[in-house]
């Protein structure tokens, strides 16, 4: 399985979708995590902004850059994000700590 962790450091995942800029990507075998890569992009979105509307430009942009993978991890994910992803075939999972300790 393919995996994205929103993380600054590729260590931990210590990011919310919403301000990820970098997402690592790793594949997950047998409880096995071997890093793929690394995606940088624009952020989905900025600043502090709590009930922004859906920008689907926006998140077009970042899924496309999650594209092959089955799941995210994320420290927060809002509602309508989480849902699209869903219908892209990507879970979201609240998760905060160690990239390593994920199986």
């Amino acid at each position: 399985m393919k995996i994205a962790c929103a993380s600054t450091d590729g260590i931990e995942v210590n990011e919310h979708f919403g301000t990820a800029s970098e997402f690592y990507i790793f594949s997950l075998e047998g409880g096995e995590l071997n890093q793929e890569g690394k995606v940088v992009m624009e952020p989905y979105s900025s600043g502090d902004q709590k009930d922004h509307p859906f920008a689907l430009s926006a998140f077009e942009r970042v899924s496309t850059a999650l594209s092959g993978c089955q799941r995210v991890y994320v420290v927060k994910i809002g509602t309508t994000p989480a849902r699209e992803l869903r219908k892209l075939g990507i879970e979201p999972v609240i998760y905060q700590g160690e990239i390593s300790a994920i199986t």
